[in-house]
C-alpha cells in the first residue's frame, strides 16, 4: 500500500485512452451545438461586389471577378447588398449599380432567381434562396456548408512590400 503522500500515476496507455474519450465529448458537444443552436447572425445582408476595375477586365479572358452563384438563406441571409467599388457603373438584373454606390435586394421567398450580369460568366448570376434549415442534420448541413463556403471564398493576399 502506498504511502498518502505519495503521487499515484496512471499507466501512459490509460491516458491516453482518457483523453481521446476527452476530444470526443467535446466533439460530440460541438456537433450537437451545431445541429440545435439557433442561426443568429449581426446582419441579413450577404454581400455581392464589383471591385475595382472590373471594367477592365470585361474584355479579357481572365476569371470574372464575381461569382455565377449566390445562395441566401430565409430568415439568416436574405438580402443581397450589391456594392460597386468599380469607377465604371454595372447592371445586375435591372438594377444599375453606380461607382460607388450600393443597392439592397431583399428576397422574401425560397426559389432560384436568374440576373443578368455584366461581369459573370456566361453573363448571369444565380441568386439561390433557400428555406431557414430546420434543427438536426439539416441545421448541421447548412453550418458546415457555410464553414466551407466562407474558407473558399478567403481573400488570398501576399505580404505587402
Amino acid at each position: 500500500m502506498p504511502a498518502p503522500d505519495s503521487v499515484q500515476t496512471l499507466p501512459h496507455g490509460s491516458l491516453l485512452r482518457r483523453l481521446q474519450w476527452t476530444l470526443a465529448a467535446i466533439l460530440c458537444a460541438a456537433l450537437l451545438w451545431a445541429a440545435l443552436a439557433p442561426l443568429h447572425y449581426p446582419t441579413r445582408e450577404r454581400l455581392f461586389e464589383f471591385p475595382r476595375g472590373a471594367a477592365v477586365l470585361r474584355g479579357q479572358p481572365a476569371p470574372a471577378p464575381v461569382p455565377a452563384e449566390v445562395r441566401l438563406t430565409l430568415g439568416v441571409r436574405d438580402v443581397l447588398l450589391l456594392r460597386n467599388r468599380d469607377l465604371a457603373p454595372h447592371v445586375f438584373g435591372q438594377v444599375l449599380v453606380l461607382p460607388g454606390r450600393e443597392v439592397r435586394l431583399p428576397f422574401e421567398q425560397a426559389g432560384a432567381y436568374p440576373f443578368a450580369c455584366d461581369l459573370a460568366p456566361a453573363s448571369a448570376v444565380t441568386v439561390r434562396v433557400g428555406e431557414q434549415p430546420d434543427p438536426g442534420w439539416p441545421r448541421l448541413r447548412w453550418r458546415l456548408s457555410a464553414l466551407f463556403d466562407a474558407v473558399r471564398t478567403l481573400p488570398l493576399q501576399g505580404p505587402e512590400d
